[in-house]
C-alpha cells in the first residue's frame, strides 16, 4: 500500500520539470526574436550570437530567485547594461579597424569575432531586461509579447508590401532552388502564430493547452485555406502616378500625382509585373516604356486622365473580357514592329499596358492564380522611327476637330511658360526653326542640362506645382519635368500629353525573355503628336540626381515568375472555365471550400482524441485520476454509452454496472481522489489480488482497469458499433 506522502515528492519532480520545460521554452522564442532580429543586420556568426546570448540571459535570470541581481533599481540596472554594450561595441569596432588584428587573425575571422561579441551581449542585455521586467511586474509578459510580434512584423514587413523577395535570407533560399517565397513565408507566418500563443500560454492554465493548439490550428489551417481560395492578400501600392489602385478620385492623394514623391522609398522595390516576351525586341534607348494612362486633360487645375471620347483613343481604359483592338488608332503601321507580350499582374492595376504603343488585348489563362492578380496578352506597335523620319512634320493631326485641338493645347493660364519656351527656341539652327520635333528637342536639352532629379521637394503643395519647379530650383522627380515640358510644348502650339507607365532599363533583362516591373520604375514622361507618326515619347533625362533611382536586377525572382507565367498546360482549363457558366465555378468553388473546411475540422478533432488518448501515458501520478477517467469514458463514448445530461457520475456507473462492472471501480477511484467531492468510499479496492489506497494507486493499476473496461466492451458491444467507434473523430465531445 503507497501513502500520500509518498506521492507528493513525485508529483513536485514532475512539476519541477513542467517549470524547466517552461522555462527552457520560453527563453528559447525570446533567442529566436532576437535571432529573427539580427539575421538581416548581421553574419551567420552573429546571429548564432544572438540568439545564444539571448537564451542565456533568460535562462540565468529565471535560475535567480531573492539575489541581488533581481533587487536593483530599473534605471541602475539599465545603465548598466547600456555601458556595456557601448563598451562590447567599442571592442567590436576595435577588432575590425586595427589592422595588426586583421593581419594576425585574417579580415574575415577579425570582423566575426567583432559581430559575435556586439550581438552575444546586446542580445544578452534584451533578454536580461525583458525577463526581469516580467519577473518584477504583473503586466512584465506584454514587452516580451510586443518583442516577439516586432521581430516577426519587422522582418517580414517588406514581404507584405509586396517584395516577394524579402527577406533576401529566406527570398534567396527559395528562389535558387526554384520555390515560391510566399510559401515559406506563409509557415513562417503560422509559426509566429503558434510562437506567440505558447509565449502567452506559459503564463497561465496548462490544462487546456491542446484545446487551445487545436483552435489556433484551425485558424491556420482557415488562413490556407483562404489563401487557396481567394488568393495571397495583394498590397495596395501607393504609387500615386495612376499605375496601381483605383485609379483617380480614390482619395485626396491620387488626386495630385506630384505626392507621389512622399511615399516611401521602400514601397518603390515591391515588384508589380512580369513580362514575357514573345518577339525578340531591344529598345534603341536603353529602356522598356510601357504606357498604362496618359493625363491630357486640363481640368483647370492640372492635366488629368481624359473624361472626352474623342481624347486618347489609342488607349484602353479597363481590362478586357475578350480581345480589344485600337490599332486603327495607330498610324505610320509600317514604321513600326509587332511585338508581343504576356503580362502577369502582382499587384492590382487600374488599365493594362504595353509598350509604348499597345494596340491588341486580350485575356491570358492565368497559371498561378494566387501569385497573379491578372494576366493577359498585348500587342503593340514600337516605333523604330530615324531622326529623318520626325523631322519635318506638322504638329497634330488635321483630322482632329477645334474641340480636340483646344484640349491638347490646354494648359494653366501663366504666361511665364511660353515666355521661356520661346526663349528656349530662340537660337535654334537655321532650316529647324519652325519645326516642332526640333523645338520639343530644345526643351528637352535644357531639362537635361539644369534640372536637378530629387524625390524631396515642396512642390506638391503649390498652386502650380510644375510652375513652382520650372521656375523655381529646377528640382524634381518626373512628373514635374513631364508636367513642365508638356506645358512648354502646349505653349509653343505643339499637342501634347503626361505618358503614364513604367521605365525599365534594358540591361534588367538580362538577355532573357522576362522582364521583372518594380514600383520603382513608375514613370511619367511626355508624349507629342506629329502627323502622320502619332504619338512620340520626348523624355527629359536630368543629368544631375540627389537620390539613386536604380534598381538591382531580381535574376532569380524574374526567373521564378517567369516560370509560373510560362505554364501553356493551364491554356485548356481556361478555355474550359471560360466556356462554362459563371454560376458553376462558384458553386464548385464553395464546394470544394466547404469539403476542406470539413477534412481540417475532422482531421484536428482525430488529433485531439488521440491526444487525450495518450495523456495517462505522461501525466504524473497525481493526475492519473482525472486523465485515466476521462480516456475511459472517451472509450465508451465512441461505442455509444454516454452520460445523460444531469446525470451523476455515480449514477452514469450504476447504470451501467451490470454490464461494465469495471466503470463503476473506475469511478469509485475517481471520486475518491477528485477535489472538493463530497463522497468517499469506504474502505479500498481490490484488484488484480492487491489491496491499494486510493491516493496512490499506479500507472499500471488504472491500465489494467482500463483494460478490463475494454474486454467488456468488446464481449458486451456488437461488433460494427465498435467498428464504427474506432473511426469516429469525436467521441470527446460527448463526454462531460
Amino acid at each position: 500500500m503507497m501513502s500520500h506522502s509518498a506521492a507528493s515528492p513525485t508529483g513536485n519532480n514532475s512539476a519541477r520539470r513542467v517549470s524547466n520545460a517552461h522555462r527552457l521554452l520560453r527563453a528559447i522564442v525570446l533567442a529566436g526574436a532576437c535571432w529573427v532580429l539580427s539575421t538581416p543586420l548581421t553574419t551567420v556568426a552573429g546571429s548564432a550570437a544572438a540568439f545564444l546570448g539571448c537564451l542565456l540571459a533568460c535562462l540565468w535570470i529565471d535560475s535567480r530567485s531573492g539575489t541581488a541581481v533581481l533587487k536593483l533599481r530599473s534605471l541602475a540596472l539599465l545603465a548598466g547594461l547600456v555601458v556595456l554594450t557601448a563598451l562590447v561595441t567599442s571592442l567590436a569596432n576595435l577588432l575590425t579597424r586595427q589592422s595588426f588584428l586583421a593581419q594576425w587573425l585574417g579580415a574575415m575571422p577579425a570582423f566575426q569575432l567583432g559581430q559575435l561579441l556586439f550581438w552575444l551581449v546586446l542580445a544578452a542585455s534584451v533578454g536580461l531586461l525583458l525577463r526581469l521586467y516580467a519577473r518584477r511586474h504583473s503586466w512584465g509578459s506584454v514587452p516580451e509579447l510586443l518583442f516577439v510580434t516586432c521581430a516577426f512584423v519587422i522582418t517580414l514587413a517588406a514581404h507584405q508590401r509586396g517584395m516577394i523577395d524579402r527577406p533576401y535570407f529566406i527570398g534567396d533560399f527559395a528562389l535558387i532552388r526554384g520555390m515560391d517565397p510566399s510559401n515559406i513565408l506563409m509557415g513562417v507566418g503560422v509559426a509566429a502564430v503558434l510562437t506567440l500563443t505558447v509565449l502567452l500560454m506559459l503564463e497561465g492554465n496548462q490544462r487546456r493547452l491542446p484545446y487551445h493548439f487545436s483552435v489556433l490550428a484551425l485558424v491556420c489551417l482557415s488562413l490556407l485555406l483562404y489563401v487557396q481560395t481567394f488568393g495571397m492578400p495583394t498590397p495596395q501600392m501607393t504609387d500615386d502616378l495612376g499605375l496601381t489602385g483605383q485609379g483617380a478620385g480614390g482619395g485626396s492623394q491620387s488626386e495630385n500625382p506630384f505626392r507621389d514623391g512622399d511615399n516611401d522609398a521602400n514601397d518603390r522595390e515591391a515588384p508589380v509585373a512580369i513580362v514575357l516576351f514573345r518577339d525578340d525586341y531591344e529598345p534603341e534607348n536603353g529602356a522598356y516604356y510601357f504606357r498604362e494612362s496618359a493625363y491630357s486633360e486640363f481640368n483647370g487645375t492640372l492635366l488629368w486622365t481624359a473624361e472626352r471620347d474623342d481624347l486618347d483613343v489609342d488607349l484602353v481604359e479597363q481590362f478586357p473580357a475578350s480581345e480589344v483592338s485600337v490599332s486603327e488608332h495607330i498610324p505610320a503601321q509600317d514604321m513600326r514592329r509587332s511585338v508581343t507580350t504576356t503580362i502577369g499582374l502582382l499587384t492590382p492595376h487600374r488599365s493594362p499596358f504595353g509598350l509604348e504603343a499597345p494596340v491588341r488585348f486580350e485575356p491570358a489563362p492565368n497559371p498561378n492564380s494566387l501569385r497573379f492578380t491578372q494576366t493577359y496578352t498585348v500587342e503593340s506597335l514600337v516605333p523604330q522611327f530615324e531622326f529623318p523620319d520626325l523631322i519635318g512634320r506638322r504638329a497634330g493631326s488635321p483630322d482632329w476637330t477645334v474641340a480636340q485641338w483646344e484640349q491638347y493645347l490646354a494648359m494653366p493660364d501663366d504666361p511665364r511658360y511660353g515666355e521661356f519656351a520661346e526663349h528656349l527656341v530662340s537660337n535654334m539652327r537655321e532650316g529647324f526653326e519652325d519645326d516642332p520635333y526640333a523645338k520639343a528637342l530644345a526643351v528637352k536639352a535644357w531639362l537635361d542640362d539644369n534640372g536637378i532629379y530629387s524625390l524631396e521637394n515642396q512642390h506638391a503643395y503649390a498652386t502650380d506645382p510644375a510652375a513652382s519647379f520650372l521656375f523655381g530650383d529646377v528640382t524634381g522627380y518626373c512628373v514635374h519635368f513631364a508636367y513642365a515640358a508638356t506645358y512648354m510644348y502646349r505653349s509653343l502650339g505643339i499637342p501634347a500629353r503626361v505618358g503614364i507607365g513604367y521605365s525599365v532599363p534594358a540591361d534588367n533583362r538580362a538577355g532573357g525573355s522576362a522582364l521583372l516591373i518594380q514600383a520603382i520604375h513608375g514613370h511619367a514622361w511626355p508624349e507629342i503628336y506629329l502627323d502622320g507618326l502619332g504619338w512620340v515619347i520626348v523624355d527629359p533625362t536630368p543629368s544631375r540626381t540627389l537620390v539613386d533611382m536604380s534598381s538591382e536586377p531580381q535574376d532569380s525572382l524574374q526567373q521564378m515568375l517567369a516560370d509560373m507565367l510560362r505554364d501553356d498546360a493551364s491554356f485548356q482549363g481556361f478555355l474550359e472555365q471560360q466556356s462554362q457558366t459563371s454560376e458553376l465555378p462558384s458553386f464548385r468553388q464553395l464546394l470544394t471550400a466547404l469539403l476542406i473546411v470539413a477534412a481540417t475540422l475532422i482531421i484536428l478533432a482525430w488529433l485531439v482524441r488521440l491526444w487525450r488518448a495518450q495523456c495517462p501515458a505522461w501525466s504524473p501520478v497525481s493526475d492519473q485520476y482525472r486523465v485515466q477517467y476521462r480516456a475511459a469514458l472517451d472509450t465508451l463514448a465512441s461505442v455509444g454509452v454516454r452520460r445523460r445530461r444531469g446525470e451523476s457520475r455515480e449514477a452514469f456507473a450504476r447504470r451501467y454496472a451490470a454490464q461494465f462492472p469495471t466503470l463503476h471501480q473506475l469511478t469509485q477511484w475517481h471520486l475518491q481522489q477528485a477535489p472538493g467531492y463530497a463522497w468517499s468510499p469506504q474502505g479500498s479496492l481490490a484488484l488484480a489480488g492487491k489491496s491499494v489506497s486510493g491516493h496512490a494507486m499506479a500507472n499500471a493499476e488504472w491500465n489494467g482497469l482500463r483494460k478490463q473496461l475494454a474486454a467488456e466492451i468488446s464481449q458486451s458491444v456488437p461488433r460494427w458499433r465498435r467498428l464504427l467507434g474506432t473511426v469516429h473523430p469525436a467521441p470527446w465531445y460527448y463526454t462531460h
